[in-house]
């Protein structure tokens, strides 16, 4: 799965889909989708990253109390 950096608008490569699901996690593992070489993993805020579109990630995935 591939989301974009809101800061730079580079894509990133989502290395675990199930912390990307999990509302209690704040961060990901992943890695920036650009140049040649791949590039080395890192950690992501959830609340800097979008769908390729632009759309905004759901709240299941980012707030843990989100049905209230």
């Amino acid at each position: 799965m591939y989301l974009k950096h809101t800061k730079n608008g580079d894509l990133v490569e989502v290395l675990d889909i199930t912390a990307m699901a999990d509302p209690c996690r704040n961060e990901i593992s992943g890695r920036y989708h650009a140049g040649e070489e791949m590039q080395d993993a890192a950690m992501f805020a959830k609340s800097e990253l979008v769908f390729p579109s632009g759309e905004s990630l759901p709240k299941c995935w980012t707030t843990p109390d989100y049905k209230q």
